[in-house]
């Protein structure tokens, strides 16, 4: 079976510029992975991060949808202890009536945000220990067979949307393998307990209706370019704004040079933070192809998600194209 790819979008805001641009520039990758023939792509839901515009996931998905002709598109993931089970049956039920055979809805049940953002969304702290009580109510709505007797999610599509459990811990290995369903790991950037999750995951799954076999997702993060400097040059800026961007809480920027927040990435307390993106490459079409195949050998993935975080649109979407037209080459 050949290795699938596809993409994650993280939908990033640039300095000075408008939402509207972010948008546009989705839009704008998501019909490059269409042509370049990726499975589908996933948008991650994110509270009070002005530098990430995908907080409203199912909106977000509608407006790609209605701008691309067949490429599978979803969450990745709904962070379900921030709702309702029905009210993301209906969200993504209407979603799949709208665009039948495209969607897909990737469950995480981290919190997506800080603990006063997490308030603000009414969320229990303790909502995540019914994470997979949430995961059962919703996969009833969806399937047209409620646990929640006389209630039923309206609009319900003809298909069942997928079910995919998204985590960076045993925790999620081990609940998709008890519910017999596809498993993405956040290896791109929470990388520890990859090898050991996936293992998990294969050896306690279960059969289920939407699933015979175990399947793997893996997220590695690519900078891919015609030359290699190039794209290496790429990735350090990407990963200085991205420091930049978690060290002041989020904000688009911040005040720090970037010799600071070089210094701070070399040093002790920074190791932790630039060891987050241990699985990623920046090289040519042709490094980027060897690393994704043997990144998915090791860990034994049966696709992996990359995110393009090249800090200009066009050389993300340059990337999405080079890595699609290489990895297509061992398909």
């Amino acid at each position: 079976m050949s290795l699938a790819l596809s993409l994650l979008d993280l939908a990033p805001v640039a300095k000075g510029r408008p939402v509207r641009d972010s948008f546009a520039a989705s839009v704008d990758l998501a019909r490059a992975a269409e042509r370049a023939g990726f499975r589908r792509v996933w948008y991650a839901e994110h509270h009070n991060m002005p530098a990430i515009a995908s907080s409203a996931t199912s909106v977000l998905i509608g407006h790609i949808a209605d701008h691309t002709e067949s490429i599978r598109l979803g969450a990745g993931g709904v962070m379900l202890p921030n709702h309702s089970p029905l009210v993301i049956a209906e969200q993504f039920g209407t979603l799949a009536t709208l665009h039948p055979g495209r969607i897909d809805l990737g469950l995480g049940r981290a919190p997506g945000s800080d603990q006063n953002t997490m308030l603000a969304l009414r969320r229990n702290p303790a909502s995540a220990d019914s994470f997979p009580d949430d995961v059962l109510e919703l996969q009833g709505y969806l399937s047209g067979h409620s646990r929640v007797p006389g209630v039923q999610a309206v609009p319900r599509a003809d298909e069942t949307v997928p079910l995919y459990i998204l985590g960076s811990s045993l925790f999620g290995a081990q609940l998709a393998a008890q519910l017999g369903l596809p498993y993405a790991f956040a290896s791109h950037f929470a990388p520890d307990a990859l090898h050991q999750a996936v293992a998990v995951y294969r050896e306690r799954f279960r059969p289920s209706g939407q699933l015979a076999e175990p399947y793997v997702i893996a997220g590695v993060n690519v900078f891919a370019a015609e030359d290699r400097e190039v794209a290496a040059r790429q990735m350090k800026a990407a990963w200085r704004a991205r420091t930049r961007a978690l060290i002041s809480r989020g904000a688009v920027g911040g005040n720090f040079t970037d010799a600071e927040i070089d210094e701070f990435l070399a040093s002790p307390n920074g190791a932790q933070l630039a060891s987050m993106t241990r699985y990623s490459v920046a090289g040519t079409p042709e490094e980027v192809r060897d690393y994704l195949t043997a990144f998915a050998a090791s860990c034994q993935a049966d696709e992996v998600i990359t995110t393009h975080q090249a800090p200009e649109p066009a050389d993300r979407v340059r990337s999405v194209e080079l890595t699609g037209a290489a990895m297509a080459v061992t398909a």
